[in-house]
């Protein structure tokens, strides 16, 4: 059960989870995380590329970065800005942000110029290359050049 955040009102959270370039099928999956840990939701904000979700507990909200992670791949950032000091004590806002990815594993596709299967999401993307097999690891950072086929 989540704490009692004593002395706050609805609005107040600790934490933003910002979904960008996702199915619904990820949308519905943190959804369910965030009813799972038994998350209060303060604000939804549906963008145009995503949605924002503000939380309120840092540490549960980095868990469900992760589960995101590791159950469809994309890359998943945090940061962590000083909000206040509370009873003497620094209190932080996180942001975890997760990006999906618009191929899955085991599917086919274009990376510099030849085909590969999806084998792994995970902390990076490997691919397999059809023709001669070969395996190579690609970052996140570098996804925009790996396009479904």
């Amino acid at each position: 059960m989540v704490r009692n955040l004593e002395g706050t009102h609805g609005l107040y959270f600790e934490a933003t989870l910002q979904l960008r370039d996702v199915s619904e099928e990820v949308i519905e999956f943190a959804e369910e995380e965030i009813e799972r840990l038994k998350l209060h939701v303060a604000k939804v904000v549906n963008l145009k590329n995503g949605r924002d979700y503000f939380l309120s507990d840092n540490t549960l909200t980095r868990r469900i970065g992760k589960n995101l992670q590791s159950k469809f791949g994309g890359k998943t950032e945090e940061s962590a800005s000083l909000w206040g000091v509370k009873k003497d004590r620094e209190v932080y806002r996180v942001t975890v942000l997760f990006r999906g990815v618009n191929f899955k594993k085991h599917d086919f596709v274009i990376y510099q110029g030849e085909e590969y299967q999806v084998k792994i999401l995970s902390k990076d993307i490997m691919l397999q290359n059809i023709k001669t097999g070969k395996k190579v690891h690609v970052r996140y950072k570098d996804m925009k050049n790996i396009k479904k086929k």
